[in-house]
């Protein structure tokens, strides 16, 4: 898989950061799959409103980009579990940081977010 960062322009560090776990996918991904291996249908279930299409292709991107790996037992009904790499299990510090600060921003705003914030 090629890493999703080949043909992009990268002018600061953080450039980097934010384009392998930006968008509204991601970083709940990768909290739940800091939680422990995880089966893509029980992603779904635990992120409110992401499509099976969508899912597939933010898992490709992690995993493309090294932060995941997937591991596909066989067998009658094969299956297919997640798992956060050495090197996504980095960004847990990351991820805690934007979501505590998240939480902060939106309570000091008088906003709540729908359920909890998930915790690496």
């Amino acid at each position: 898989m090629k890493n999703t960062l080949a043909k992009r322009t990268i002018n600061f560090p953080i450039d980097a950061t934010v384009m392998l776990i930006g968008g509204k996918w991601k970083c709940a991904i990768l909290c739940h799959l800091m939680e422990g291996t995880t089966r893509s249908g029980e992603l779904r279930r635990m992120m409110f409103g992401i499509t099976q299409k969508v899912l597939t292709e933010q898992l490709r991107d992690l995993e493309a980009d090294g932060l995941i790996a997937k591991r596909s037992t066989p067998g009658k009904v094969p299956m297919v579990e997640y798992a956060v790499t050495p090197l996504g299990a980095t960004l847990a510090p990351i991820i805690e940081a934007m979501c505590n600060w998240g939480q902060d921003y939106l309570a000091t705003r008088g906003l709540h977010p729908p359920m909890p914030a998930p915790q690496p």
